[in-house]
């Protein structure tokens, strides 16, 4: 059977989710799933917790993760968006793009895993960590028979033209844009 590729992208919120949602169905039939989160590096985000119960599925972050992570964890603070995490995030000395995707290049090889999904990829992409190009080589090395889910706003248009499916999330009313609620644990985190 011949693996796909897919593109989850737009402006909108649920671009995770929505690839978590296919590790589900993947890893539910014992499958294995890898996740790669690029720019992420919180361990108080609700998906780690759940997904720790799935023996079939890892995710392994590569970026800053939030200063307050652990009181935000135990419920004694909350993310206030702060912005400090996508800060260091974005410094030109982050060494954990390249190293992140050097994991995933290795992932999109083992020929155990079923699907590797390759969170916010378009952000390393577009800061200019690694090149749309070392992403189609790397895409086009892949056992054939492995699926791969690609997320992240503005993702490069030469990744969708060799997407097998493409989905963009677009937002058409939240209450964090209306300034309605501040983000809620369990919901947004």
């Amino acid at each position: 059977m011949s693996g796909y590729i897919q593109v989850i992208t737009g402006n909108g919120k649920g671009k995770t989710t929505m690839a978590l949602g296919e590790c589900l169905q993947v890893a539910a039939q014992g499958l294995k799933v890898h996740i790669v989160q690029f720019q992420k590096g919180s361990s108080y985000m609700g998906e780690l917790f759940s997904l720790q119960r799935i023996p079939t599925l890892t995710i392994t972050q590569f970026g800053f993760g939030c200063p307050q992570s652990a009181m935000i964890r135990s419920g004694l603070a909350h993310c206030v968006s702060c912005g400090d995490c996508f800060r260091r995030n974005r410094d030109r000395q982050n060494p954990w793009p390249g190293q992140g995707f050097a994991f995933a290049c290795t992932l999109l090889q083992d020929e155990q895993a079923n699907l590797v999904v390759l969170d916010e990829i378009s952000h390393i992409i577009n800061a200019g960590f690694i090149s749309v190009e070392q992403v189609l080589t790397a895409l086009a090395k892949r056992r054939p028979s492995l699926s791969v889910i690609l997320t992240g706003r503005r993702m490069p248009e030469q990744l969708i033209a060799i997407s097998d499916r493409a989905v963009e999330c677009c937002a058409v009313k939240h209450p964090l844009a209306d300034g309605i609620a501040p983000s809620r644990r369990g919901i947004e985190y």
